[in-house]
């Protein structure tokens, strides 16, 4: 995030700004957890498009994914940490003041 200027824009979170990962932020805000198949076929994105984006959220801390084992099968969860939780509402209040032309 910048804060080099006044105007909204600039408090946006790069890192939530692309379509992918505000929507993989967005889906995640509406559930504890959800299963990878689950949010892929939801965002409607391939496997390794979904992965390269949930490497970013993870890094920055905003999404947790835990590998389980389902009998011999590998899942994969997803969910929001506090972090993303918070840094996702602040980028939806950054939108809102953008789209309603609230001041800074």
């Amino acid at each position: 995030m910048s804060g080099a200027g006044s105007h909204p824009r600039h408090a946006l979170d790069d890192v939530i700004h692309a379509p992918v990962r505000l929507s993989i932020m967005a889906a995640l805000s509406a559930t504890e957890k959800a299963e990878f198949r689950f949010l892929r076929d939801t965002i409607e994105v391939s496997d390794s498009l979904l992965s390269k984006h949930i490497i970013t959220l993870e890094e920055a801390g905003y999404v947790r994914v835990e590998k389980v084992f389902v009998g011999k099968r590998p899942r994969t969860w997803l969910a929001l940490t506090d972090e993303g939780h918070r840094a996702f509402q602040e980028y939806i209040s950054v939108l809102r003041r953008l789209t309603e032309g609230s001041p800074p």
